[in-house]
């Protein structure tokens, strides 16, 4: 059965393109975006505990006037088309057609944002407004304004604009999202299915999702969703979801689902994530999130164990682009990243949210881990934003030799060529190039494959097969059972355990 990922715009389109038309589908279930409004009341104070909120309906009553529907209007513009002769007898006929197809052409969608200031900034998600040729936030009541796109983050699925009122606005203060623990209650507002102002309620359910797991939003591999039971459906996609105390802690983005209605199953950004993208989107624009200039993957246990560390944490680095603050700063590949300006790393993950947060030039100290030993290092760092748009490295080729076969690998080996780069697309003219993987064999269940690159073995710089025969045997002889290869794949890079096979002889 296919599942699929979608938005929930309620465009003129069949269900089932929209779906395939925007994301990918996992093989269990279907995460979906889902537009809803989010906020948090001024007069509430941030963080307050659960015990001692307000009743519910009155606390809903509050919120409401905060709470507003967004709907849309998609299309590219007036389209092109033929005409007929002026006077000729078909020319109302060739009006009549073009007028019907391009509405046709022309859907809406519908979704929720609130409202973060009194002179009429609105938040809601990315997708609510994607490729629009219009919007318009609908306030509680009623009442209708023409909104202007202030600013957009496709990558954390947020958007704000800005509407004209005559007169101020109710609006809403962000919360900590920190600080609600599961299972706490929490409450959404929105527009499901263009019923406007819907109240629903639940729990926090989980932290730290990582919709990509799903198959989920383009470009969410930095943000850590919280999980909630509360009805999050069609048309709820960009509202808020509050604490009890009326604090913004969330704004809904996406359910799991294998029908697109809810599952009891619902994301949202958390408020300490989307406040300062909101600001920056308020500020200029667009987003300016800090840039380290390195790859980095998770610690496993074989890795930790291969690096000597006591336990998994870190984030290792696997690649430091050139030029980059990393570099600038002496960070270099196989460097395990313990700290950032005091606070602990424990995984890729909160590495990337804590250098996107930080401000662009800003002097950091890293806690690295290098050969057993743990380092501090100062980072300027840089601007993601532009580190994009200057694009990537080029590639040149490398000369030939002879395969060679290394069983206790499980693999082949080469060294790259122009034709051999120019069949697997290398990205790199230096390393060891992967020609062959044994079936079943530890290689391949770790998912290296013919045209990986071999850059590093145990850390040390490798550019033949020749050079990893010699860490082979040095490994054997100090009685190894396994080597830590660093391998490249068109721009990115891995650290791999391999464990070797045993062999006669040898």
């Amino acid at each position: 059965m296919n599942r699929s990922t979608s938005p929930f715009p309620d465009r003129n389109l069949p269900a089932t393109l929209i779906v395939l038309a925007l994301f990918a589908a996992p093989a269990t279930g279907a995460v979906t975006a889902a537009r809803a409004e989010t906020g948090t009341s001024p007069a509430a104070a941030p963080g307050a505990a659960q015990a001692g909120h307000a009743a519910l309906p009155d606390l809903v009553a509050r919120l409401l006037p905060s709470v507003v529907s967004i709907t849309t209007v998609q299309g590219s513009g007036p389209a092109q088309h033929g005409k007929a002769p002026e006077g000729s007898p078909f020319e109302r006929y060739f009006k009549d057609y073009f007028e019907k197809r391009r509405s046709r052409q022309r859907g809406s969608a519908m979704g929720s944002g609130f409202i973060i200031s009194a002179d009429g900034y609105v938040v809601t998600n990315n997708h609510v407004i994607d490729k629009a040729a219009a919007v318009r936030v609908i306030l509680d009541g009623g009442r209708q304004l023409d909104a202007r796109v202030v600013g957009r983050d496709p990558r954390a699925d947020l958007a704000v604009l800005k509407i004209r009122p005559k007169s101020p606005l109710p609006h809403v203060r962000w919360g900590d999202s920190d600080s609600i623990r599961i299972g706490q209650d929490v409450v959404a507002i929105g527009n499901p299915f263009g019923l406007s102002q819907t109240v629903t309620t639940g729990i926090l359910s989980a932290r730290g999702r990582h919709l990509q797991n799903f198959g989920g939003i383009p470009g969410s591999s930095f943000v850590d969703f919280l999980q909630t039971d509360a009805a999050i459906n069609k048309g709820n996609s960009g509202g808020p979801l509050f604490n009890r105390a009326g604090d913004v802690i969330g704004v809904n983005t996406a359910i799991y689902s294998r029908a697109e209605v809810n599952a009891g199953i619902a994301f949202a950004v958390p408020s300490n994530l989307a406040a300062p993208i909101v600001e920056q989107l308020r500020r200029y624009g667009r987003t300016r999130r800090g840039w380290l200039g390195v790859n980095i993957q998770p610690v496993d246990d074989e890795l930790a164990r291969s690096l000597g560390m006591e336990s998994p944490t870190g984030a290792l680095v696997a690649n430091v682009v050139a030029g980059g603050p990393a570099a600038e700063g002496g960070i270099v590949s196989g460097d395990v990243i313990l700290g950032f300006d005091g606070t602990p790393v424990p995984n890729p993950s909160r590495l990337s949210q804590i250098v996107a947060a930080a401000p662009v030039g800003k002097r950091v100290t890293l806690s690295v881990l290098r050969d057993g030993k743990t380092v501090a290092l100062t980072i300027v760092l840089g601007e993601l934003e532009k580190a994009m748009e200057a694009g990537a490295v080029q590639d040149t080729p490398a000369e030939a030799i002879r395969p060679d076969l290394f069983p206790e690998l499980g693999l082949r080996l080469g060294k790259i060529t122009p034709e051999l780069a120019e069949r697997y697309k290398t990205a790199t003219p230096e390393g060891v190039i992967v020609l062959g993987v044994e079936p079943k064999g530890d290689a391949d269940r770790k998912g290296v494959a013919p045209g990986d690159v071999i850059v590093e073995m145990e850390q040390t710089a490798v550019a033949t097969p020749e050079a990893v025969r010699k860490l082979v045997d040095e490994a054997k002889k100090a009685r190894k059972t396994s080597a830590l290869l660093l391998i490249q794949r068109g721009e990115d890079r891995r650290f791999v355990v391999l464990k070797f096979r045993l062999q006669q002889g040898r």
